[in-house]
C-alpha cells in the first residue's frame, strides 16, 4: 500500500461560540479541535479550501496526519468531520493526537479487487457492496490505508463477510468483537433483475406435468 503525507497548517483560535465559528466560515476557514495525549484540548482554525481538496482523498481519514499548529507539529488523525447540512461546506473537524503506539479506532475504505472475473459477475449477476468502510481497532503505527476485499471467487447468491477480509498484523474489526452474529457481509452477488424476470417467465410458460394427455 502507498504512503502518502498529508500536512495540515492550522491557526490556534481563542474566540469561542457560535458566533467565533460563524465569522471564521464567513473568513473561509473552518473551526476545529485538537485533543488527546498529554496536551490540553487546543481550539484551531483550518483554510477551508485546501481541506476540502484533502478531504476528496479517501486516504486524508486512514493516515496519521501531522497537524502544523503556529510552528509546532503534532500527529493525528481525523476523528470527526461535520458539513453542512445542504452546502458543499464544511463545517468543523475534529483530530485526535496519537503516536505510533497509540490504540485507535478509525474507520478505513474497503477496496473491492476481482469484480470482473468473479463466476457470479460473468453469469449475469450484480455486485452489491454492503459496506465501503469498516471501522478498526489498531496502534497507530500500524494503520492501514484500506482493507482489500477479494470477490474473483464468488458465485451468483455468494457473499464475502468481515470475518473473511485480510487484516495486517495488529488490526482489528471492531464489529467482529461484538460476538455472535456481528459477523456482517460487506459484499454480494445477486441475480440481476433482468435474468430473475428471464427465469420466471420460462417457468410460466412451461407446461404443467401431463399436458394435454392430463386435459384430455
Amino acid at each position: 500500500m502507498s504512503v502518502e503525507a498529508f500536512v495540515v497548517n492550522a491557526e490556534p483560535r481563542n474566540d469561542e461560540g457560535k458566533g467565533a465559528s460563524r465569522r471564521l466560515r464567513r473568513e473561509g476557514r473552518i473551526p476545529a479541535v485538537i485533543y488527546g495525549g498529554s496536551q490540553e484540548p487546543q481550539s484551531i482554525s483550518l483554510q477551508h479550501n485546501i481541506m476540502l481538496r484533502h478531504i476528496e482523498n479517501e486516504a486524508f481519514f486512514s493516515h496519521i496526519l501531522t497537524v502544523n499548529v503556529d510552528g509546532k507539529e503534532q500527529k493525528a488523525v481525523v476523528k470527526d468531520l461535520q458539513m453542512h447540512p445542504y452546502k458543499p461546506a464544511i463545517a468543523h473537524m475534529d483530530f485526535l493526537r496519537v503516536d505510533e503506539s497509540s490504540v485507535i479506532k478509525v474507520s478505513v475504505p474497503v477496496h473491492f479487487i476481482g469484480e470482473e472475473g468473479a463466476p457470479g459477475v460473468k453469469a449475469g449477476g450484480v455486485v452489491t457492496h454492503q459496506m465501503t468502510v469498516v471501522e478498526v481497532s489498531c496502534p497507530a503505527g500500524k494503520l492501514p490505508e484500506c482493507l482489500e476485499a477479494d470477490i474473483s471467487a464468488l458465485e451468483v447468491g455468494g457473499s464475502l463477510h468481515l470475518s473473511e477480509l485480510k487484516l495486517p498484523e495488529g488490526v482489528e474489526i471492531i464489529e467482529l468483537g461484538h460476538g455472535e452474529g456481528h459477523d456482517l457481509p460487506v459484499v454480494t452477488i445477486v441475480a440481476s433483475r433482468a435474468a430473475t424476470a428471464e427465469e420466471e417467465g420460462t417457468e410460466a410458460a412451461a407446461p404443467e406435468e401431463g399436458g394435454e394427455e392430463a386435459a384430455e
